[in-house]
């Protein structure tokens, strides 16, 4: 792998998410060296961008270029990924009174979810410093996006993924051309083997968090909800929280406008939620004081793949969004998922994933108790398209 030179990114330099420590940003880095933690990407925020600079630029994430890490056009490995639309629930709304709500349809992106934000973001990143393969342990939609973004860029991919995940993951990887070994356990199982895997290091572990160019690709999320609400934000934001990176990433990005202007220093930031499944709910437990944190949990299975991240490297990062924004987090069990992919079906006409039912259905508890108000601007984010996911709820209608 090579060092690069910078030309039209502002980034600056990466920093640790715990100590803070300045890392290069200009050679390949995967965790901090100093604490072993994710490292955050910086920018030159003195370097003049305007809001006017977005006015004709293309509709996807790269809209947002000069505050992400790829340094040369040339290596942006594009599928037409970002700028998902916004949708009203007014039929939802009307039935719960509430005065707003709005969802974030994330499986219109390329290979069906969000993922694909983070893993073009990767293999660009990838490609700039010269890899020539990455392996992901995945719980299915980021292995699909890896796969798929390595085709684009002629990389080996190698997708470790559990041997439970529904077969539409499985198939599609395939199709990309990708090696993909199936383990018999979670995500963190799934660590184990591809570490195992790539002992000799010749692969990029593009892992949630273990390098850090995929949080840059999930914060274009945030830009975009600020831009398609004409640079204003919600009362509160739901976001299905396993790794956490989309989470991460909306909250830096929020915090970055400010910065360079585009949202008011003095602007009232959403209240973030962490949405996770009962069955795996590492984050909450720690939210509320039942463990110090999670490096020892165990979870379950979900029929929300994507929730199934028993230990998270990013909680120390997730529960700090929380604690700035004035946020909570909550599960929801799998009944409680297939009820709002139910009730978002029958009344919107959207086949959400089940992470993104499970959002629905937190609103709705957070409203019941108090936690949200119905006068608030709710966002959802659905993080994926259902269709995938229809091995596990066939027949549950």
């Amino acid at each position: 792998m090579q060092t690069i030179t910078q030309t039209h990114s502002h980034l600056s330099h990466l920093t640790c998410s715990g100590c803070g420590e300045t890392h290069n940003a200009f050679k390949p880095q995967l965790v901090s060296s100093c604490c072993q933690l994710p490292l955050e990407s910086q920018y030159n925020i003195d370097e003049p961008f305007s809001k006017k600079d977005l006015l004709n630029r293309q509709g996807t994430m790269w809209r947002y270029r000069e505050m992400l890490p790829v340094l040369a056009d040339e290596n942006i490995v594009t599928l037409g990924e970002g700028f998902t639309p916004l949708l009203q629930l007014d039929n939802l709304a009307r039935k719960y009174n509430l005065q707003q709500l709005l969802l974030k349809d994330e499986g219109q992106n390329p290979t069906g979810s969000f993922k694909a934000r983070g893993l073009s973001m990767a293999i660009s990143k990838a490609k700039e410093f010269g890899v020539e393969g990455c392996i992901i342990p995945t719980a299915g939609n980021a292995g699909v996006a890896m796969a798929a973004y390595c085709a684009r860029a002629g990389m080996r991919a190698v997708v470790v993924m559990p041997r439970h995940t529904p077969k539409a993951f499985r198939e599609e990887c395939y199709w990309y051309g990708a090696e993909v070994h199936l383990v018999d356990g979670l995500i963190n199982d799934c660590a184990a083997k591809a570490k195992e895997l790539n002992v000799d290091g010749s692969l990029l572990d593009v892992s949630t968090l273990k390098e850090p160019y995929r949080l840059e690709g999930k914060k274009t999320m945030g830009y975009e909800i600020a831009e398609q609400l004409d640079w204003n934000v919600p009362a509160v934001i739901l976001y299905p929280a396993g790794g956490g990176t989309g989470l991460i990433g909306i909250w830096k990005a929020f915090k970055e406008m400010q910065e360079i202007g585009w949202l008011p220093a003095d602007i009232k930031l959403p209240r973030m939620i962490a949405v996770q499944a009962a069955n795996c709910k590492p984050l909450v437990d720690t939210f509320y004081g039942m463990q110090a944190n999670a490096k020892n949990y165990n979870g379950k299975p979900t029929i929300a793949n994507g929730l199934a991240v028993p230990r998270p490297l990013g909680e120390h990062m997730m529960l700090k969004v929380l604690h700035e924004s004035g946020g909570t987090a909550i599960s929801i069990t799998e009944d409680e998922m297939l009820e709002g992919i139910r009730e978002l079906g029958k009344s919107e006409g959207l086949f959400v994933a089940p992470e993104g039912a499970a959002i629905w259905m937190a609103a709705r508890k957070l409203v019941d108790k108090g936690t949200v108000s119905p006068e608030d601007e709710i966002l959802l984010l659905n993080t994926g398209s259902g269709q995938k996911y229809m091995e596990n709820v066939e027949g549950r209608y």
